[in-house]
């Protein structure tokens, strides 16, 4: 097999979070296993950054082992994309002509696109991650016949766009993290022509993590609810917060909520004593403060795969998670792992659920456990994509 490209609008190994996260631990165990990788991005320093601003020097790096090539950024119209994003955030459909405006005034890479099509023999794949950036639109268009899309979809405006519906329909190849993920894209996209599988995303497995530990260090010797993740709106979790709230009105237990992961969030006067709200915390600790929940809480809606689940998982604790995002409800329901809520009794069902049964409980966490070990432990899916690289890059 030749050269893998993997194009991401920035890199770093020290970006943290979503599709950033997955292409490192991804490229790396890919690496590590003997496939010819690299990473092709822009000179931009993350998401949260000036997309006008060339951050990285131009040119190729090595790091951890693999080649980094970055190129420079055009120039855009922020003010013009904004007003065009501005109507998706709020669910309302661009025309024909704003969608141009939304896919050219994105962070885009002339250069980029440029070093693709000169260069494209030398590469059996390129895979894009994720898929509403101009380096995934643009790109693709390079090379439909060897391109690959990890989108990272979840059912939001910005799926239903036209020209992503025409564009994604004459890729090589689509990878989905989950059933529901890929039954959206059929919805949506004529995947007729495109080999489109569920393959998962790696989760490391080999952390160690102690209850004890974590309630000795913090002096949290109650039950707790745990929210792991960036504390704000987008993760719905002021639903987390208004349901913890009308919990500790209806039950008079000594139940806490405790917040981990950067972000500020408003705490209502009444529970301030009861809402502990740790900041970031080293990686020992996260894992440590899974095995000492009574339960994880994942109250987004909008989730294509979800590391965290997968994280309390792997310390042996249930989830609980919201009944709106396919995506998690699928997992939980799936691995035994879980329960799911939709309104606030729901939720207070399931939290005495799992403070009543706590035999259950540990037994929902193992098999959570093993769902993930059955998966989506770097072995399987290193195995998994190998496989799926050779197929859709006719090598096998």
């Amino acid at each position: 097999m030749k050269k893998i490209g993997f194009v991401i609008p920035w890199f770093g190994f020290d970006i943290p979070g979503g599709a950033e996260a997955e292409l490192k631990g991804l490229t790396l165990h890919l690496h590590e296993a003997g496939v010819p990788i690299e990473i092709l991005s822009t000179c931009v320093q993350n998401f949260n950054a000036n997309w006008n601003c060339n951050y990285h020097k131009e040119g190729t790096t090595t790091e951890k082992g693999i080649t980094v090539r970055r190129f420079k950024v055009r120039k855009r119209d922020a003010d013009a994309f904004n007003e065009v994003n501005l109507k998706l955030m709020n669910n309302q459909m661009p025309t024909e002509a704003e969608e141009e405006i939304f896919n050219r005034e994105m962070v885009n890479s002339p250069a980029l696109y440029r070093y693709i099509r000169e260069h494209k023999d030398e590469y059996s794949l390129f895979v894009f991650i994720p898929y509403m950036f101009g380096t995934t639109y643009y790109g693709i268009q390079e090379c439909y016949e060897k391109a690959v899309l990890i989108p990272c979809f979840h059912d939001e405006s910005y799926v239903y766009m036209k020209s992503f519906k025409r564009e994604f329909s004459k890729v090589a190849g689509m990878i989905f993290h989950a059933k529901p993920e890929g039954d959206l894209a059929e919805q949506v996209y004529d995947l007729t022509n495109v080999n489109a599988q569920v393959l998962g995303e790696g989760v490391y497995t080999e952390y160690t993590y102690d209850a004890a530990r974590f309630r000795d260090k913090y002096n949290i010797r109650e039950p707790f609810i745990l929210y792991a993740g960036r504390k704000d709106v987008g993760k719905n979790i002021y639903t987390l917060i208004n349901n913890f709230r009308e919990y500790k009105y209806r039950n008079q237990n000594d139940m806490k909520l405790v917040l981990i992961g950067g972000g500020e969030v408003k705490i209502p006067e009444d529970i301030k004593k009861d809402v502990i709200d740790l900041g970031f915390v080293d990686v020992q600790d996260k894992f440590d403060a899974y095995a000492a929940a009574t339960v994880l809480c994942q109250p987004s809606t909008h989730e294509s795969f979800s590391l965290v689940i997968m994280e309390s998982w792997i310390c042996e604790r249930p989830v609980l998670v919201h009944e709106q995002c396919e995506v998690t409800k699928h997992f939980a329901i799936t691995s035994h792992g879980g329960l799911y809520f939709d309104n606030y009794f729901e939720f207070e069902g399931a939290v005495n659920f799992y403070m009543e049964n706590p035999e259950k409980a540990k037994a929902m966490g193992l098999a959570g456990r093993k769902f993930v070990l059955d998966n989506f432990a770097w072995d399987v899916i290193v195995g998994k994509y190998m496989n799926y690289f050779k197929q859709v890059a006719h090598e096998e």
